[in-house]
């Protein structure tokens, strides 16, 4: 019997992503990069001279950071899923454990909506009104799939934010938003602080 699939694609279209290597991470030029960072080959790096990234990090294929003269900081254990995107003139900081899942945006750079300007970077500065303000995401925040953060937010420690939500104004410290108006649902349990001690006793190698 011949095992031979027809329906399977030729081989020649089959390619395995993987993350880059240690050397290939290098060569990107990150202003800081710690150790076990796993970057998928997919992804992409504009301004990477101003991009900061922690230990323990890993970015998903199709993840987009565009890094303006601000930066982007990026802390410890933070993971950013399959096409995420964070983009912005303004400083926008990751901090240790922030979880962005896949298709979420955080921009702090807003272009003005009202017709009062020109729209999109191809126009000269003086045409255009854009908003920019610097954007926090706090330990242990999780921005649920498809979500949009806008620019001046800050995420509190421990906040959450539900699937395809819109986020316009700081949310406190472990509470979870939801929704296009980005509405308070309800308060985020402590526990997982009592699972980032072990942790990071374990790392430190103590019982």
């Amino acid at each position: 019997m011949d095992s031979h699939d027809e329906s399977a694609p030729p081989r020649r279209w089959v390619r395995q992503h993987g993350f880059l290597s240690r050397d290939a991470l290098l060569e990107i030029g990150f202003a800081r990069i710690g150790e076990d960072v796993q970057i998928d080959d997919g992804a992409r790096f504009y301004g990477a001279d101003r991009i900061s990234l922690g230990s323990h990090v890993r970015i998903d294929a199709f993840a987009v950071l565009s890094a303006g003269p601000e930066g982007i900081i990026i802390g410890n254990y933070v993971h950013l899923a399959v096409g995420s995107l964070i983009s912005g003139a303004a400083r926008i900081e990751l901090h240790d454990f922030a979880n962005v899942s896949s298709r979420v945006a955080i921009y702090s750079s807003n272009d003005d909506y009202h017709g009062y300007s020109l729209t999109n970077p191809t126009i000269p500065d003086r045409f255009r009104q854009v908003h920019t303000a610097p954007v926090v995401i706090g330990q242990h925040v999780i921005v649920g799939s498809g979500s949009l953060i806008l620019p001046g937010v800050s995420l509190g420690d421990g906040a959450a934010v539900g699937a395809h939500s819109i986020v316009k104004h700081d949310v406190p410290p472990f509470t979870i938003v939801a929704g296009p108006d980005g509405r308070v649902i309800g308060a985020r349990r402590r526990d997982l602080l009592v699972l980032e001690e072990e942790l990071l006793a374990e790392q430190r190698g103590r019982p």
